[in-house]
């Protein structure tokens, strides 16, 4: 096996200038990443100078057999922290050969939102908040959990510490810096409220590049779960009963909310998102009425409501941004398997350019 890691961790700088360039891309469920790996003549910084590629879409969901080529546009740069040295992870979308977006490319709607000159001027920042579970692989019951059995109630857990609280902290604090070496603006991490379940934050990050990174970032999860032989999920309720669902919190300010007066900017934009409730909450995750029940911290799917340090609401205004009449709110409302892409561009859609 030493041999084995040694190759692994080889430095290729040593004895080339070529480098490995890992291509990501969301495949046909909207939840399931792929990647593949090319060989390239030398360090590149700049996406537009990457080479498009393409893979057989009818072996992911995204094409039929008969015309199964699908292409993929690099959009996003990373440090790769598996390969290291120059070797990069690109976050890419994919399109026809014709150029057109397929259905389940959500950056290419998106972007187009973000290059919006009333966007682009309100420099929306998203600050998002993952939640996730770790199951024993062979069970798919959470790690930690004695299988078929289930441990205390909620209570010790949340931020705990300890052999009996904290299951999988090696995997969650390799991933923390793993993105911090990747680039990632990866801002914290904790454990949650159910044993087996973390949570990190991504963040603040302006516009598209806070889907890219939220994406990339659960990429390396999902890659060193697999080296651990754990199985990562990102279900919005993984257990039924007492326990807590799995949530994909999204702090949002734009430049007017964090001027001052921007606490009157924030209830406009709090009243559009209500008249949009149903809209939002479809677009916000699969299973999501499994989560939002108006029980442990959820506001009701049904209901919309916003708040003050209210955790049981749609939106949620902290103390500090009510005591200094600006700053950013807290949308609860989208689960831990929303993509980053649409809920972020929608949130921007419905408050700066939407005219009810």
């Amino acid at each position: 096996m030493s041999l084995l890691s040694d190759l692994l961790n080889l430095n290729l700088s040593e004895s080339t200038d070529k480098i490995i360039a890992e291509y990501i891309w969301i495949g046909g469920s909207g939840m399931d990443m792929r990647s593949k790996a090319r060989t390239l003549p030398g360090p590149v910084s700049d996406p537009s100078k990457l080479p498009k590629w393409n893979y057989d879409g009818s072996s992911t969901g995204q094409a039929p057999g008969e015309d199964s080529e699908v292409i993929l546009y690099p959009q996003a740069i990373f440090k790769d922290p598996f390969r290291r040295g120059n070797n990069i992870l690109v976050m890419c979308d994919a399109y026809t050969p014709a150029g057109e977006p397929i259905p389940t490319n959500k950056r290419h709607a998106a972007a187009k939102i973000f290059s919006h000159s009333d966007v682009v001027a309100e420099e929306p920042w998203y600050g998002i908040e993952q939640e996730y579970t770790l199951l024993q692989k062979d069970v798919k019951w959470p790690l930690g959990w004695p299988i078929g059995g289930y441990p205390g109630p909620q209570g010790p857990y949340y931020c705990g510490v300890g052999a009996d609280k904290a299951w999988g902290r090696d995997i969650v604090d390799s991933h923390y810096k793993a993105c911090l070496y990747a680039g990632i603006n990866i801002s914290g991490i904790n454990g949650e409220v159910m044993p087996g379940q973390w949570e990190f934050q991504v963040g603040p990050a302006v516009g598209i590049s806070a889907g890219d990174q939220l994406w990339v970032a659960r990429y390396i999860l999902e890659r060193i779960t697999e080296i651990a032989g754990v199985v990562l999920s990102f279900d919005p309720k993984p257990i039924q009963g007492d326990w807590n669902g799995a949530g994909a919190h999204a702090n949002y300010s734009t430049k007017s909310m964090r001027n001052d007066g921007g606490f009157e900017v924030i209830k406009k934009a709090i009243e559009k998102l209500g008249l949009r409730h149903s809209e939002h909450i479809a677009a916000y995750g699969e299973g999501n009425e499994r989560r939002l029940t108006g029980k442990h911290e959820t506001a009701d799917i049904n209901t919309f409501k916003w708040g003050v340090a209210n955790r049981g609401a749609s939106i949620r205004v902290g103390r500090d941004t009510e005591k200094e009449g600006k700053g950013y709110f807290e949308d609860r409302r989208p689960a831990s398997n929303m993509d980053p892409y649409v809920v972020t561009s929608m949130i921007a859609e419905t408050t700066i350019l939407w005219k009810p």
